[in-house]
């Protein structure tokens, strides 16, 4: 097993000392400003989650985690959103690169429905006029007998273990696929051909 790992994966492709010069673009820093975001958002969302859901509401240190957590999700998004819109005009699924990108357009959309439960989770009258709002356009897709937007322990659970671990576990597979397939290069200029 270790010998498949190492054979489609070496070490110094996992962890390469060098990148080809196209890599020097903004919109790579946009994906590494994803990921650090994540990491805050999972941080402070773990604090948030020790400390229980009424704590930011009734104490100052609270606050200032959930403000974190709240701006550094809105990073986030802005980020992602950014990158993988710079990747979708670079054609980044090129080059049998397609499964890269669709785990990338996957964790977005697992990314909305984290934040879409923890606009429903705050625990006040905003959390509540979302959840009710929401309820009707879940209802009339069906998905309404799965996913009850009224219930604050179930919206909670899917907030902060199943959507952030599959937000994560994406991450890191799309990781993952960056490295074993490469960045894609720059699409190339065809030259004119004179008649």
């Amino acid at each position: 097993m270790r010998r498949s790992v190492v054979s489609k994966l070496p070490p110094d492709k996992l962890l390469p000392d060098t990148q080809p010069a196209y890599v020097a673009s903004w919109i790579y820093v946009f994906g590494v400003t994803t990921m650090a975001a994540l990491a805050v958002v999972i941080a402070t969302g773990c604090i948030l989650a020790l400390a229980g859901p009424q704590w930011w509401h009734s104490s100052s240190l609270g606050h200032f985690v959930n403000s974190m957590h709240l701006w550094s999700v809105e990073i986030f998004f802005f980020a992602m959103v950014i990158h993988l819109w710079g990747k979708f005009s670079m054609a980044a699924w090129r080059g049998g690169r397609s499964l890269t990108w669709v785990t990338g357009a996957v964790t977005f959309l697992a990314s909305i429905l984290a934040g879409f439960t923890g606009y429903v989770s705050q625990t006040n009258f905003d959390s509540q006029w979302i959840a009710t709002q929401a309820k009707d356009g879940i209802n009339s897709t069906g998905g309404g007998a799965f996913f009850n937007v009224l219930n604050l322990g179930q919206m909670l659970m899917w907030h902060i273990v199943l959507l952030p671990l599959a937000a994560v576990v994406l991450t890191g597979l799309h990781v993952l696929m960056v490295r074993v397939k490469g960045v894609v290069p720059p699409i190339e200029e065809k030259a004119e051909v004179s008649a």
